[in-house]
């Protein structure tokens, strides 16, 4: 049984568990149960009635928030050449080739989002065992495995997010902060929740949104009625 802190509890009490509520009322909410004096995130969560063991009912991609998610992305680039160049002066964090591998297979992990160029994967492929369980290898789905560095990484400082369903079918996305306002925290929320109802698998069978909840760092969740969206 995981033991909840007297905040959480007096935060919880606010929460009606039985209701899904309207998404600008839930978001609200959310704003005013959030407990921790640090500017904390928001999240939505999805659950799913998909079967993510077969592979027409993957679910994975990635989207640009119209108003951010309020964390600055650290973003390393593998390429060479006139791309290196370009993903310099894009904005990227980190640009190089082999001195890069070098380093994350001595244990730095000082960024957030990797950009390759194609012609690039041969090398970074040898990172898949450290970079696959944390969920940092490039890929052409999420759009991060290109050509064109400069869209790739101007896109994800201004927010770009990236959702992918585990396999009990959820999908967590972070919306932005509490500091935001509420009407960017929904238009956020709604970009998103337009991203996956179009992402449902022609496959998948019976209720494909079975729960949406949104929720701040260590804060109770709050579920939100889809249609409200």
């Amino acid at each position: 049984m995981v033991k909840r802190g007297k905040k959480y509890i007096e935060a919880s009490k606010l929460v009606d568990r039985s209701k899904s509520y309207d998404a600008t009322e839930a978001i609200e909410l959310v704003k005013k149960i959030n407990f921790v004096k640090f500017d904390a995130s928001v999240e939505v969560v999805y659950r799913l009635g998909i079967d993510t063991r077969k592979n027409d009912q993957q679910i994975r991609g990635a989207v640009v928030l119209p108003n951010g998610t309020g964390k600055t992305q650290r973003v390393l680039v593998f390429a060479k050449g006139e791309k290196a160049k370009e993903a310099e002066a894009a904005g990227a964090d980190y640009v190089g080739e082999a001195e890069y591998i070098e380093k994350i297979q001595d244990g730095w992990f000082d960024f957030d989002v990797i950009v390759a160029t194609p012609d690039m994967m041969g090398q970074v492929g040898k990172l898949g065992r450290v970079l696959g369980p944390k969920g940092l290898m490039p890929n052409p789905k999420t759009g991060t495995v290109t050509f064109d560095v400069e869209k790739a990484v101007k896109e994800i400082k201004a927010g770009k997010v990236e959702y992918r369903a585990d396999k009990a079918g959820n999908v967590h996305v972070p919306i932005g902060k509490v500091s935001f306002d509420a009407e960017k925290l929904h238009e956020n929320l709604k970009t998103i929740h337009d991203v996956i109802v179009k992402a449902k698998p022609a496959a998948a069978k019976g209720t494909y949104m079975k729960n949406i909840v949104i929720s701040s760092t260590m804060g109770p969740g709050v579920k939100v009625n889809p249609d409200s969206i």
